[in-house]
């Protein structure tokens, strides 16, 4: 977060992913079924891939602030390994 490497909450993300600078969308499983199908329709559309990781507590605790339901990582380096270490977890 301190790096300028992520950006949080929704309109943040948002405006990541339309102007192409989102790199990786992670969503909270415990984000509302709203927020879940905006992000994933908006991450299909604009072909940005997607992790949905356990809840907001933990999403948030990553970055050192309170609950997240959504963030996105707009450095492409940093999203390559974090892609690759989910696709090890899973």
């Amino acid at each position: 977060m301190r790096a300028g490497k992520i950006v949080s909450g929704e309109q943040g993300v948002e405006i990541a992913i339309k102007s192409k600078k989102a790199h990786l969308v992670i969503v909270a499983s415990d984000a509302s079924a709203n927020t879940l199908k905006k992000f994933k329709n908006s991450c299909e559309y604009y072909n940005v891939p997607i992790i949905i990781i356990s809840d907001k507590i933990t999403l948030g605790n990553a970055v050192g602030k309170d609950n997240r339901a959504v963030m996105a990582i707009i450095d492409s380096g940093f999203a390559k390994k974090i892609s690759e270490l989910s696709s090890i977890d899973n």
